[in-house]
């Protein structure tokens, strides 16, 4: 439940060839990286095995950081074999998340950039620029797979505050006889 103390919520970046991976903590409105990479399977590996190191790679990072949410990006549709590709290495990463009991939400790319540059088409260097800000942190933060993970991260941290502050508002009683007055 957000507002219960900090929460520590791993971004995943899915790619086939690289798939980023960033870790935060979120106390409030408060949000810090706890550290960030990528997983990059060797190219000429079977297919199957890099499938397989994705899968492995997320397993490690979830022991190491004890996150209690997963935020993975979603594919576009329209590119069907990179869907496909992308599709795949989501697919391992959600498999290593539900294996550790850990709960998973997908964001498209476009609700990534909305949530973290206000602007739902923001590019890839805005996307880093603002995550480098809202962290906090002194460079941007490479590779640029690592940077899109961080901001699935920081996105899904404050859609989850957000959310939070829907079902408070939503919770919270009118004041007595404060009802609203219907229109005649």
């Amino acid at each position: 439940m957000p507002g219960s103390g900090p929460v520590t919520i791993l971004g995943i970046d899915p790619g086939l060839t690289v798939t980023g991976y960033g870790i935060i903590i979120a106390e409030g409105s408060s949000h810090t990286a706890a550290g960030f990479g990528a997983i990059s399977p060797p190219t000429k590996a079977p297919h199957a095995e890099r499938l397989m190191r994705i899968h492995e790679g997320i397993l490690d990072i979830i022991t190491e950081y004890q996150p209690r949410e997963v935020a993975i990006e979603d594919f576009i549709l329209g590119y069907t074999r990179a869907a496909v590709a992308v599709g795949e290495a989501r697919a391992a990463a959600t498999l290593a998340a539900a294996r550790s009991g850990l709960p998973v939400t997908l964001y498209k790319p476009s609700e990534v950039k909305q949530f973290v540059t206000s602007y739902g088409r923001g590019s890839k260097e805005q996307v880093a620029m603002m995550v480098q800000s809202l962290l906090g942190l002194s460079e941007l933060p490479t590779p640029a797979d690592a940077a899109d993970a961080l901001a699935v991260a920081v996105c899904h941290a404050l859609k989850r505050g957000a959310d939070a502050l829907v079902a408070a508002a939503a919770a919270t009683p009118s004041p007595a006889g404060s009802r609203p007055r219907s229109r005649r």
